[in-house]
């Protein structure tokens, strides 16, 4: 399954430390992140990872039009609540987007959490009827 990884600047750590708690699970299916999000993975995982642009620079975008061609199964995208960003509306897009075509999405650590554990047990492979 193709599996989106996004985090905001005060996420990345969690999400190389998740990533790093699922290595196993992660390793098993083909992973995008945004630019800066996927090397921080890489370094600490050696996970491979197809890399857009920054997110601020349109990987966001380039995530949310894979979406739109039904190319990701899931995303996780560990996300700042409480200090809303400039690129706000490109976050929403995103979120709106993955509403639209049924994408399950996480955006917290107990969520992302629930996301790869379905994914090792098999719940998202229905995703495939979609492709």
């Amino acid at each position: 399954m193709n599996i989106g990884l996004i985090a905001h600047d005060s996420k990345k750590s969690l999400m190389q430390n998740l990533c790093i708690a699922y290595r196993g699970i992660l390793s098993k299916h083909t992973l995008y992140a945004t630019e800066t999000t996927g090397r921080l993975i890489e370094e600490v995982t050696n996970l491979n990872i197809h890399k857009y642009l920054a997110g601020p620079l349109g990987g966001k975008q380039q995530m949310g039009s894979q979406i739109a061609q039904n190319e990701i199964d899931a995303l996780i995208f560990l996300r700042e609540p409480t200090n809303p960003k400039p690129h706000e509306p490109e976050v929403n897009d995103v979120i709106r987007l993955c509403d639209v075509y049924n994408i399950p999405m996480a955006t917290n650590l107990a969520t992302a959490e629930i996301v790869i554990l379905a994914l090792d047990r098999g719940d998202l492979d229905w995703r495939e009827m979609y492709k």
